[in-house]
């Protein structure tokens, strides 16, 4: 059985960024993060294994004046920045640099077209509501902006007045432009003269994964996606490997790859063949150890087989 790592999966620079942060920080002393640094539950703890403590915003509210908190990736909108200098706490800002650059492009549309009373604008972003990015661009806009996932969410847009759109960074391209479509054709049945300004804001490095990954999963016979069941990212990549290769499985851990693969071996023929080839990719938010444990355990199951069986 042949079994590899897909090369392009595993972090993104952003996040990668941010857990070197951390680890960097975590020889210092002690150290909050503000939220999962990852949605991957196992990168998690083996982060809090070493000494980072997991908070939410109740917490940030009662954390001592000493305590120095880690801001991850996703970003933050600007009232968790007030809270921290209200109360003295010391921020290690790991921002990625692209959701930093989108944050000050939202906000600077805000700030030119608040005020327009004739015609109050509207900013919308396409993106996942309640998402951790998402909470951060809203809070650029003051929360006013409004947060559309699906096409057949456009009656919350008021098709009188200007409409901003951008995009959470790590959304698929073809939704994105799904969408600003699907707006510029009410605009037209609405007879509008309103205009659209669609600003594409999807992070390049996340969405040239579709192809890799589609190519990746086609190449194989057996899939292994590896992703937290908490990441969006993961279950978005995970569908577009399924699109091409039916024979894709999720698994979270180990674990549970070895429970999918003994239900699959059970269930088709032939995986025992020298040119069966099984793929282990990931999404942006799983570590690439996390890959290797799954391969390994593939490769000890695979090793036990007795020849022959399948075939």
């Amino acid at each position: 059985m042949n079994i590899s790592i897909d090369e392009h999966s595993g972090f993104c620079f952003g996040v990668t960024r941010a857990i070197e942060t951390a680890e960097s920080e975590l020889k210092n002393g002690s150290l909050c993060c503000l939220g999962d640094i990852v949605h991957n539950g196992r990168e998690v703890a083996r982060l809090e294994q070493m000494g980072l403590q997991t908070i939410d915003y109740d917490d940030l509210r009662t954390l001592p004046s000493d305590a120095r908190v880690l801001l991850r990736a996703h970003g933050e909108p600007p009232s968790t920045y007030w809270i921290a200098r209200q109360r003295g706490l010391s921020i290690i800002d790991a921002t990625c640099p692209v959701v930093k650059k989108l944050q000050e492009r939202i906000h600077a549309c805000y700030e030119q077209h608040k005020n327009d009373e004739a015609l109050p604008p509207q900013i919308v972003i396409y993106g996942q509501p309640g998402h951790a990015e998402v909470i951060g661009l809203q809070g650029q806009t003051n929360n006013t902006a409004i947060v559309i996932e699906h096409a057949d969410q456009l009656d919350r847009i008021d098709f009188t007045r200007p409409i901003y759109l951008f995009s959470q960074t790590t959304k698929s391209v073809e939704g994105f432009h799904a969408l600003e479509e699907a707006i510029r054709s009410q605009i037209t049945n609405h007879r509008s003269p309103i205009t659209l300004e669609a600003h594409d804001t999807i992070c390049r490095n996340v969405a040239n994964r579709v192809k890799e990954l589609q190519a990746f999963a086609q190449a194989n016979d057996l899939v292994f996606f590896v992703g937290g069941s908490k990441s969006s990212n993961a279950k978005v990549l995970f569908q577009k490997c399924a699109e091409v290769n039916p024979n894709t499985l999720f698994a979270s851990s180990p674990d549970e790859a070895e429970e999918k693969f003994s239900a699959f071996r059970i269930q088709h023929s032939g995986t025992t063949n020298p040119d069966f080839r099984v793929g282990i990719c990931g999404a942006t938010s799983t570590p690439l150890w996390l890959m290797e444990q799954v391969r390994d355990r593939i490769m000890l199951l695979a090793s036990h087989i007795p020849a022959g069986t399948g075939n």
